[in-house]
């Protein structure tokens, strides 16, 4: 009777850890923006000192002034106003690189990441079509247009994306990878695990693909490879949240609760806000 009530303690406890599952793909993985700070810097958006370094931006001025009419000048100046967080400083050196070449795909998709980093999604789509539209094999702004239409839950609209740049033999890791997580949100996890599986052949130093293969092996029972999975992408990142959250969920499935409680800590540690290392550390007696 007692080894009775063990086991179904432990099916039930399963069962409570696989009601966080469909939530664990999205949770922590979308940086949102803050307001423009006074600085005409974004809070929030990732920086790159060195191609955003105001040494580089001066230099790249100096080109300007020396060719005013060089479209690809502008364009580059945007790219490095991008990276150093002036996302209305590079739309302004965007518009006017699009002015004097209005045929320049790459630049309305650099105007459309940036309009993506500020939250202006309508405007970022608008400019992803435009690059298609001048050249219709355009992968990247396939991709970042698919990746747009799948936060929005439009996944009709995003596959249709992403299956376009699969069906050229791409090797754009993020088609396969975006993919993936609309297949997970659909809870088709094994058709997700295919797609990231792929993400990770092309490129296996990104650790989010690690992460969401993780997350669907948990979703389909299979501890034992999620931990593998999150291990991998602790150990390629080792300031995510959601991995060591998500490992914390594989070692308590494995029956660890002490190692599981340890990834649990460690994720609330780097983001109090993660709900499953909270709900996670209830379970084990942490918290």
């Amino acid at each position: 009777m007692n080894g009775m009530s063990i086991g179904l303690t432990k099916m039930s406890s399963m069962r409570r850890i696989r009601n966080f599952l469909p939530h664990a793909a999205l949770f922590g993985m979308v940086t949102l923006l803050g307001a423009c700070q006074g600085s005409g810097v974004y809070q929030g958006v990732p920086i790159n000192s060195s191609a955003g370094s105001s040494t580089n931006i001066a230099s790249l001025t100096s080109v300007i002034e020396a060719n005013p009419s060089d479209a690809n000048a502008y364009s580059t100046r945007g790219i490095a106003y991008g990276q150093a967080g002036k996302l209305d400083n590079a739309i302004e050196d965007f518009n006017r690189a699009l002015q004097l070449n209005p045929q320049s795909f790459q630049t309305y998709a650099n105007r459309a990441l940036v309009y993506r980093r500020m939250g202006q999604n309508d405007l970022a789509i608008s400019d992803y079509t435009r690059a298609i539209n001048i050249k219709p094999d355009y992968d990247v702004a396939y991709v970042g247009r698919g990746n747009i239409y799948r936060q929005q839950g439009n996944f009709t609209a995003a596959l249709n994306d992403f299956n376009s740049v699969i069906s050229r033999d791409s090797s754009d890791a993020r088609a396969f990878y975006n993919r993936g997580l609309i297949y997970q949100a659909q809870n088709q996890n094994p058709r997700a695990i295919e797609d990231f599986a792929t993400a990770i052949g092309l490129n296996p130093k990104a650790s989010a693909p690690y992460i969401a293969r993780g997350i669907s092996y948990l979703a389909v029972n299979d501890p034992n490879a999620a931990f593998s999975d999150l291990s991998m992408a602790v150990n390629l990142d080792r300031d995510s949240s959601v991995a060591w959250a998500n490992r914390g969920l594989a070692l308590e499935m494995l029956d660890k609760p002490k190692d599981a409680r340890r990834n649990f800590t460690r994720a609330m540690t780097l983001d109090n806000s993660n709900q499953i290392a909270r709900d996670g550390l209830r379970r084990v007696g942490g918290a």
